[in-house]
């Protein structure tokens, strides 16, 4: 009687293995499975990073854009991958799980690839080099373009979906209810950000170097077989994986909370809360929830929602439980959609920081390739390599926040992880506007350099300013990305509601993605404003007022401030609340992010 005891001591009774048996822990996840994993992320990073950072030049140089019409394709493609996210993740977590998704999604990606390297390869894919006497242009064709554009946005779409599921089907090859594994998961998660960053390096120095030097070709050329092969990889990792059951979107959960609070819109609530649908009973019927949730009070906030949770008083316990769920939903269902909605003006006032962000991928570029770029007499740095400045300021930042910032805010501020979530992304959206800041007065000192020396009329000659005078807006917004970036992921994973954890990533992303998207939005608008006598975002920069788009978005970035600081005093944090209702918080999950 022993040995099946043995045998199912062995094995994980929440994952299951590619024949869908239950997975041994002996011989599948870990580390090995891990590393298989953390691959494809570093490679996706590396392809992600070297088309970014110096697409703006070869759009202009190359496709003969213009600046702002440049930067929106970035910011575009950049926006849209990211919101790309939210799709990867609903298909990952509703029909295919994580595993298929990873694997699709990434062969779309390396095929992007390919479309783009052959673009760039093709003569007859770019519009003719511009004629040096007369300085004319011809613009690329639509064929040119929309080649281009296949290329770029099947890549934005293979991103999106295997950013949404890659750091989650690592995750899952850990057991969390073995002490030992639960430890490996954290190692897991630092190990992530570090090949995330040796990805974003390579990409800002090695790819970019080849790319200007060798040629695109040969950049995108390489980046592609860098994904094939890290999706090589990947699939010969299959045997080992852990996979877990689908668990379904929260999407889901939040559409039918609200369909069902629209259909019984005209129906009174109890004035007894204790009416309502409740997980109690569910418990009733003996029908155990597919998830482990937390049982949750009802809030006074949002009442509308309630009626979600009406019952009918002529049917049976039974019944209800097995009534479709947009139609009835539990009073813990409810609360946690309030958790997400209570979260909706902090996700608004953190979008205009990755706005701010978008200029150093995009005019930032620009403003370097007018600049001198040589260090010595001989070697000169590609202009897109200044993002380089945004991974060391990252890096610089982490670990001087853990070990200098973190420690004098416990004693300053009493707080036991010394800066709350939201006082990391106070401190980001300041850098912020900061950066913008630095960024229109070093504008205003290239223009001067610019005039004084007589090229306002000459965009083929090299400004006499050296390029780090703009290191200062890289180190600056590179600094409060970290900050910004791990407020907003410790604050959407711990306000998160435990049964809606996916809901994390989901929300940070968003952000990213809006704030690309608005970042078009305004070049769009002030391109149309100024128009071409008095440009601010001119094809020829020294012809331009570029200082005034950053000073525009140093006062929209004090407002938003503003409006942060509102919300972040508006805001009572989950632990909190539930602390007042006399609920102790259950949070012993752990969820990583992409």
């Amino acid at each position: 009687m022993a040995l099946p005891e043995l045998q199912v001591a062995k094995t994980l009774p929440d994952a299951w293995d590619y024949k869908g048996r239950p997975a041994v822990r002996a011989t599948t996840g870990g580390w090995i499975s891990a590393a298989m994993i953390l691959g494809v992320e570093a490679c996706e990073r590396l392809t992600t990073l070297s088309i970014v950072v110096n697409l703006v030049t070869y759009l202009t140089r190359t496709m003969h854009f213009g600046n702002a019409a440049a930067a929106n394709t970035v910011t575009n493609f950049l926006g849209t991958s990211f919101m790309l996210c939210l799709l990867g993740g609903f298909v990952a977590d509703t029909f295919l799980g994580r595993y298929l998704t990873i694997a699709i999604f990434t062969a779309i990606q390396a095929t992007g690839l390919t479309i783009l390297a052959i673009s760039t390869a093709v003569h007859g894919l770019q519009p003719p080099k511009c004629t040096p006497d007369s300085g004319k242009c011809v613009a690329a064709n639509g064929l040119q373009v929309g080649f281009l554009y296949l290329a770029l946005y099947l890549t934005a779409l293979g991103t999106g979906g295997l950013k949404s599921s890659v750091s989650g089907l690592g995750s899952d090859q850990f057991d969390e209810t073995d002490k030992e594994e639960k430890s490996q998961m954290g190692k897991f998660f630092n190990w992530f950000f570090f090949f995330i960053n040796i990805g974003s390096l390579l990409a800002v120095t090695v790819m970019v170097y080849i790319q200007d030097n060798l040629g695109r070709r040969w950049g995108y050329g390489i980046v592609a077989c860098a994904i094939v092969t890290a999706l090589v990889i990947f699939l010969s990792g299959t045997k080992r994986y852990r996979f877990k059951k689908l668990m379904g979107s929260p999407l889901t959960q939040i559409a039918s909370v609200f369909v069902a609070a629209w259909r019984k819109r005209r129906v009174e609530l109890p004035a007894d809360p204790s009416l309502l649908f409740n997980e109690d009973d569910v418990e009733m019927t003996g029908v155990t929830s597919k998830k482990s949730k937390q049982k949750l009070p009802l809030s006074k906030q949002f009442r509308f929602l309630d009626k979600a949770a009406i019952k009918d008083a002529e049917v049976s316990y039974e019944a209800m439980v097995k009534v479709d769920k947009w139609r009835l939903a539990t009073v813990t269902d409810v609360e946690e959609v309030k958790m997400v909605i209570r979260m909706l003006p902090i996700w608004a006032t953190t979008i205009l920081f990755w706005t701010v962000y978008a200029q150093m991928t995009t005019m930032s570029v620009s403003q370097a390739t007018t600049m001198d770029r040589h260090i010595g007499k001989s070697f000169e740095i590609p202009a897109a390599s200044l993002t380089l400045f945004f991974v060391i300021s990252i890096l610089a930042t982490v670990p001087i926040y853990d070990k200098i910032i973190a420690p004098i805010a416990k004693r300053v501020l009493k707080h036991p992880h010394g800066l709350t979530p939201l006082q990391q992304v106070g401190i980001g959206l300041v850098l912020a506007i900061i950066s913008m800041i630095v960024s229109a007065l070093t504008e205003i000192k290239r223009l001067h350099v610019a005039r004084s020396h007589g090229l306002v009329d000459d965009p083929s000659k090299t400004v006499p300013l050296t390029v780090f005078w703009l290191a200062p807006q890289f180190l600056l917004v590179g600094s409060g990305e970290a900050f910004t970036y791990m407020g907003q992921l410790s604050f959407f994973l711990k306000e998160c509601p435990k049964g809606m954890k996916t809901m994390s990533t989901g929300l940070f992303l968003s952000t990213l993605s809006l704030g690309f998207f608005f970042s078009s939005l305004l070049v769009t608008i002030v391109h149309a404003i100024t128009g071409d006598k008095h440009p601010w975002i001119a094809d020829n920069l020294n012809q331009g007022k570029l200082y005034n788009f950053y000073w525009l978005l140093s006062v929209l970035s004090v407002l938003n401030f503003g409006l942060f600081l509102v919300a972040s005093r508006w805001y009572v944090y989950k632990e909190q609340r539930l602390a007042a209702e006399g609920i102790e918080l259950d949070e012993d999950d752990f969820v990583g992010h992409a």
